[in-house]
């Protein structure tokens, strides 16, 4: 396991709550395989430990860009696990879709360009039969082939989840303001001056959103999403007392030759 960077604030360490574990898991963005055995990964993690009240936190971007958004969706809609509890948090792709189908279809082409056609192809739906459709008629067709019951698991979705030391969010935060003050654009969107500054938080900001080609360790901030959709490396975050360790996926490599960080996550 390679880290791109890491320093420390002080002497003390950030800690999850006594008695919990937690495992943070980075942008999936339809690899249902990369899911599948990630999922498999931390329950044998969770029981190669002591019983403890566990946590698994989905970072957001569930969908998009990969081969099966739907089979992700209907995989952890209906995830049940018997050691641990599951939340969610609303990344920017199923901000972007659930904003199209309520009826922002201006939003259409931006999202299709950046996954959301993908998306659209594991429900059954060719893109190009939305082309010469009114933004209102597209938006009524994807409602419609979509089930209501992956929309309602995206809906429910919160913005931030907080445990111990570690504040999780899908893209960041706004450097200055609260956390309990924090925007949804911020939450779900923010790359800069998030990425750059080295201030404390007040809690050790644990996100996805921005691909790195390494886990992105600093002493006020984790980023995981390690662009698992095209490198095949997606990967776990495991918290306990003062412990962190990373679990990783090492499926098909589909973009060898991309860049370690992109400009759209």
């Amino acid at each position: 396991m390679q880290f791109s960077r890491n320093f420390l604030f002080g002497s003390s360490k950030p800690s999850a709550p006594r008695g919990h574990r937690a495992y943070a898991v980075g942008d999936i963005h339809g690899r249902l395989d990369l899911l599948d055995d990630l999922l498999a990964r931390i329950e044998a993690d969770a029981r190669g430990r002591r019983q403890l009240k566990t946590t698994i936190v989905f970072l957001g971007d569930l969908i998009d860009r990969g081969p099966d958004s739907r089979g992700v969706i209907e995989r952890l809609r209906t995830y049940r696990p018997d050691f641990a509890k599951t939340a969610f948090i609303l990344g920017n792709h199923e901000e972007v879709m659930l904003r199209v189908i309520a009826g922002e279809a201006k939003l259409l082409q931006q999202w299709l360009r950046f996954g959301g056609a993908e998306c659209l192809v594991s429900y059954g739906l060719d893109p190009a039969t939305l082309k010469d459709r009114s933004e209102r008629e597209a938006a009524a067709i994807i409602e419609r082939q979509v089930p209501a019951s992956h929309l309602e698991f995206l809906r429910s979705f919160a913005d931030t989840v907080s445990f111990g030391s570690y504040f999780f969010v899908h893209a960041g935060i706004r450097p200055g303001t609260s956390l309990a003050e924090q925007s949804e654009s911020d939450l779900r969107w923010i790359r800069e001056p998030f990425l750059a500054d080295e201030r404390d938080h007040g809690s050790v900001i644990v996100h996805g959103h921005t691909i790195t080609q390494k886990v992105d360790v600093c002493a006020n901030r984790i980023g995981i999403d390690t662009g698992g959709y095209r490198t095949g490396v997606l990967t776990a975050l495991g918290l306990e007392s003062t412990r962190q360790w990373f679990l990783q996926t090492e499926g098909e490599n589909v973009a060898a030759s991309s860049s370690a960080r992109v400009a759209h996550g």
